[in-house]
């Protein structure tokens, strides 16, 4: 990625959902080591690190199914494209992108941002300033084959 291909976009801070091509929604669900996955739980990988298991849940067996329907009801359209969204608002994890209703942001459509240093020091400035502005959680660098990376400004010190 720090050799310019792809996309930097900025990540917001809420809870992925996907709406799947038969026009079924999904939510993203980490499941700790141990625990029973829920029902229709569709896992897909397993963090080697935290042996936490990540995958797709139905959102109507979700604590985000109702503001995930707040969403739907406040959005502008009623026809949405197969694709992963950013679930934001007031009762989503504390409310970091100070929504006043929910609201659901399409990953694809996402803000672009430009990185102007392809270096760590340039890319974590960026962040940082990203941040500073309006409290943004970071970036997701998208390459042209899939790959992704996300960067936060957690993960940089503060100067």
């Amino acid at each position: 990625m720090l050799t310019g291909e792809g996309q930097a976009t900025r990540k917001y801070d809420g809870t992925c959902v996907m709406l799947d091509e038969a026009g079924k929604w999904w939510v993203r669900r980490e499941v700790k080591p141990r625990k029973p996955e829920p029902p229709t739980y569709i896992a897909l990988s397993v963090d080697t690190e935290t042996g936490k298991t990540i995958g797709w849940e139905p959102i109507g067996q979700s604590a985000f199914a109702k503001f995930h329907a707040e969403a739907l009801q406040t959005a502008r359209s009623s026809e949405w494209t197969a694709g992963t969204f950013e679930l934001i608002g007031p009762k989503v994890n504390g409310n970091p992108e100070g929504g006043d209703v929910h609201r659901l942001v399409e990953h694809a459509a996402a803000q672009h941002v430009s990185v102007s240093e392809l270096t760590f020091e340039g890319i974590g400035s960026t962040v940082l300033a990203l941040a500073a502005v309006d409290g943004c959680e970071g970036i997701v660098w998208h390459h042209p084959d899939g790959r992704m990376a996300k960067i936060k400004a957690r993960d940089f010190p503060k100067t």
